[in-house]
């Protein structure tokens, strides 16, 4: 098909996005989003995972340190990040491959779990990934971020800063998830912490720091974190910044028309 391979200009954009590396804001985010995986999966043990668009290898390293499987396992569409991945001597990691964005080099049900953490937001054929994640494993873990709100469509400039072609709610992640044979075993909503708005402001974006700062960032989040503790799921998914879910692979396909 010629529909199931990168685009020339997203394969060139990531070659040598991991050569740019800043490794503490790297394993920064990694350290939450690997909290989420483990609290999505909490009460399960996986023998053999399989981490899709690996970036870095930041997540799985956490892993490994926490014990959360025996044995590992990384795909990644660019270079720098296979390479980087492969200096880091990540415990129990048994392959790192370079990998064409959709087909899997791996058979039919070899993992117990796959990762695919803040990649989906990338993807430019969605749905051709998510069959393959189908097929090779018995369930996945996905964490997008929650980009889709209010005037989502003036900020496209932005989001593509970032690389982020699609866009996502709780909601919508669902719907697609579901008509693509999906079951949602375990979900979770998160906001960004004050420890990485702290890094983001102090670090990133070259502020001077200040006792002030802090308190507007402490108090942002605590006041959304108490609103959605108060008011519900449905808050909680309308002020997350990602969005996390554990789902099992059935035979199911959508029954249209």
């Amino acid at each position: 098909m010629a529909d199931d391979k990168l685009s020339g200009n997203v394969k060139t954009a990531y070659d040598e996005f991991y050569k740019k590396h800043d490794e503490a804001w790297r394993m920064l985010g990694a350290k939450y989003k690997a909290q989420h995986i483990t609290e999505v999966c909490k009460g399960r043990t996986f023998n053999k995972v399989l981490e899709v668009g690996a970036g870095d290898g930041s997540i799985l390293k956490i892993l490994s340190e926490q014990g959360f499987a025996p044995e590992y396992h990384a795909v990644e569409i660019s270079d720098s990040g296979v390479a980087y991945i492969q200096s880091r001597e990540i415990k129990n990691l048994k392959s790192v491959q370079i990998f064409d964005g959709y087909h899997l080099p791996f058979a039919d049900n070899s993992f117990d779990l796959i990762i695919l953490s803040h990649v989906l937001e990338h993807v430019e054929h969605e749905r051709l990934l998510l069959r393959e994640l189908k097929r090779v494993a018995k369930m996945c873990v996905i964490e997008v971020p929650r980009d889709y709100k209010a005037n989502v469509d003036g900020r496209i400039k932005h989001f593509l800063a970032y690389g982020h072609i699609n866009v996502y709610t709780p909601t919508s992640l669902r719907y697609l998830l579901r008509t693509e044979g999906f079951e949602i075993m375990a979900d979770l909503t998160s906001m960004i912490e004050p420890e990485v708005t702290k890094f983001n402001t102090y670090i990133n974006q070259k502020k001077p720091k200040s006792v002030l700062t802090d308190i507007k960032i402490a108090a942002e989040f605590a006041v959304k974190n108490n609103l959605g503790n108060l008011m519900g799921k449905k808050k909680q998914e309308q002020l997350a910044n990602a969005y996390t879910v554990l789902c099992s692979k059935t035979d199911a396909q959508a029954q249209i028309f």
